[in-house]
């Protein structure tokens, strides 16, 4: 199983409710290509991690780096896992109100919530980082 993370930077026109209606239709397709992961959003920041088999993550970041919305894409981070440390795909909003009243399956308080684990993986490293230094 391999974990990949990336940053991006949105098209302007990407809002947070555009997102909410993105995360509903890519849940399912996410599980049928089994990917799991995490993918955090902050005032036009992206940074997201996907796992799982090798094939299904390259396909969706080939994907990804090819879709307009994204800008500057980058992967920060590639490697071979024995577990998922996101089994349960989501999306983490940079300001609380950006999801505030919405009912989304899938949309997760880790940007507003510290988990600093000092035995977490290189991908949940990363994302701590991206929370602690947002602006």
């Amino acid at each position: 199983m391999i974990s990949l993370t990336y940053v991006s930077t949105a098209d302007p026109s990407l809002t947070s409710e555009h997102l909410l209606e993105l995360l509903r239709s890519w849940r399912p397709v996410n599980a049928s290509h089994d990917l799991t992961g995490m993918l955090l959003y902050s005032e036009g920041n992206v940074i997201q991690t996907l796992e799982g088999p090798e094939d299904s993550v390259d396909t969706m970041y080939d994907t990804i780096a090819a879709d307009g919305r994204h800008h500057g894409v980058i992967v920060l981070h590639r490697e071979e896992v024995a577990e998922r440390a996101f089994p349960d795909w989501s999306m983490g909003f940079g300001r609380y109100d950006q999801a505030a009243g919405i009912d989304v399956d899938g949309v997760n308080g880790f940007l507003r919530e510290s988990t600093e684990d000092p035995q977490s993986g290189s991908a949940l490293r990363l994302l701590e980082i991206f929370r602690s230094t947002m602006r």
